[in-house]
């Protein structure tokens, strides 16, 4: 912790503050610096797991993968395991995350019940939900380090079973997956099935599926979707009854991480042949996050696309949140005008009636996340056009858009949004230098 505090007074007065990262989950570019960034070397375990309680104390740059590892022998996880090894609890934090438990177990800053944050002001404070420092508890979700960095979260945990009984039901039209959802949700239940776990895929308006998840003790055997095999393929079947499956709690929470949901198609991963060649522990999305970074340096996807006198590709990558009565019409809007599939879908609903500052979701509300992650061709003379039509038909829809990726609202728009009757004030209180840039420089001008 005084490495950190001392990373942050070694950083001169004036220049940005930032962590010194080396992996990141964003999708969004940054203006780059040659500031030092803040220490956090020293940030990455879990302290502590209360099994009584059901509870452990993790420092804020643990990942998932490692705080996984200390939970499950114990029978617990995380209330929310997002879908990606490498993201980090004070990442999913600040920011946001969301799984298939989030139906019920709602969003990972609801199970958290204390934290230490390193404010902008350099001050590392406790914060909880009523007594100390509230106002920042609140709004720490969705402010993405604009406020402060978490060093340490109590969270909550829960019981798991020692593996995941998988039902992937197939619907023909959107309106009726999404009318399932609803149905699911409400009653715990699918069919005369218990429910615990519920997120779905949508391949066209003609195909999509509802993969419905319960945690059991079934003792095997389990399928396995780390090698050869690919999850998302698994699901797609023509008959009327659900396809079974099922995985082991371990492979099932980190089941998208394999080929990072369907993305490592476009390295060739999927491929039978190159598949064969490709060494199992590098099937995860921290390695194809390393040829992202590669492609962005060198602009190699471009080039290609420009010997074969196709136009540069516009990244669409973004998750929205949308109330669940309007979820058919932006899908049919979307499978319309957008060339991206497939898409993800992930229910969820607040776990009580508290409200969190910056992304004002509205408790009792069930929403459906909606995952779209590629490219599509570039309108000559209009950056971002695909994006800014999203962001358009989303604000119609009643909905979120999540700040991990790109953005390009402008202020006005941005601030009614996230939460800008409350930003400055709680900015002036706990970074009343400036030392971090305000949401809206960093998640819409890259700052």
């Amino acid at each position: 912790m005084q490495r950190l505090v001392d990373s942050h007074r070694a950083i001169p007065a004036g220049a940005p503050v930032r962590l010194a990262k080396r992996t990141s989950n964003l999708f969004r570019a940054r203006t780059a610096t040659d500031t030092p960034g803040l220490d956090t070397s020293g940030l990455t375990g879990v302290v502590s797991i209360d099994t009584g309680a059901r509870t452990a104390d993790v420092q804020g740059m643990c990942t998932y993968e490692d705080l996984v590892a200390a939970t499950l022998p114990h029978g617990l996880t995380p209330l929310v395991v997002p879908q990606l090894r490498t993201i980090t609890l004070g990442g999913a934090v600040t920011g946001l995350g969301i799984e298939s438990a989030s139906w019920r177990n709602g969003l990972p800053h609801e199970s958290v019940l204390e934290m230490d944050v390193l404010t902008g002001a350099g001050e590392v404070v406790t914060t909880d939900a009523t007594d100390r420092h509230p106002d920042l508890f609140h709004a720490f979700p969705n402010s993405y380090g604009t406020l402060g960095y978490a060093t340490r979260l109590r969270i909550e945990l829960e019981p798991v079973g020692r593996t995941v009984s998988l039902r992937h039901v197939r619907f023909h039209d959107v309106a009726d997956l999404v009318a399932a959802i609803g149905a699911v949700t409400s009653a715990g239940a699918w069919d005369g099935e218990p429910v615990d776990y519920v997120d779905g895929v949508v391949f066209s308006a003609q195909e999509a599926y509802l993969v419905l998840g319960l945690r059991t003790e079934d003792p095997g055997p389990t399928s396995d979707y780390t090698g050869r095999e690919v999850y998302y393929r698994s699901l797609r079947h023509d008959g009327p009854r659900p396809r079974r499956d099922v995985l082991t709690t371990h492979d099932y929470l980190w089941r998208w991480d394999t080929d990072w949901f369907w993305c490592s198609r476009a390295f060739g991963a999927q491929h039978p042949a190159v598949r064969r060649l490709w060494p199992r522990r590098y099937l995860r999305s921290s390695v194809y996050w390393r040829l992202v970074a590669l492609d962005r340096r060198f602009d190699v996807a471009d080039r290609l696309e420009a010997r074969r006198g196709r136009p540069a590709r516009e990244r669409v990558v973004q998750d929205v949140e949308i109330p669940l009565e309007r979820t058919a019409d932006f899908l049919r809007w979307f499978l319309r005008e957008v060339p991206i599939e497939p898409v993800w879908l992930c229910p969820l609903r607040l776990r009580d009636d508290r409200t969190w500052t910056l992304y004002p979701l509205a408790p009792g509300e069930t929403y459906v996340n909606v995952g779209f992650w590629s490219t599509v061709p570039v309108t000559p003379g209009e950056p971002g056009a695909t994006n800014r039509r999203i962001e358009d038909v989303v604000t119609a829809h009643g909905g979120h858009k999540s700040l991990y990726s790109e953005a390009f609202y402008d202020e006005d728009t941005f601030w009614r949004h996230y939460g800008g009757a409350d930003y400055p004030a709680l900015k002036e209180r706990h970074d009343p230098d400036h030392r971090l840039p305000d949401l809206y420089a960093k998640a819409v001008r890259g700052a």
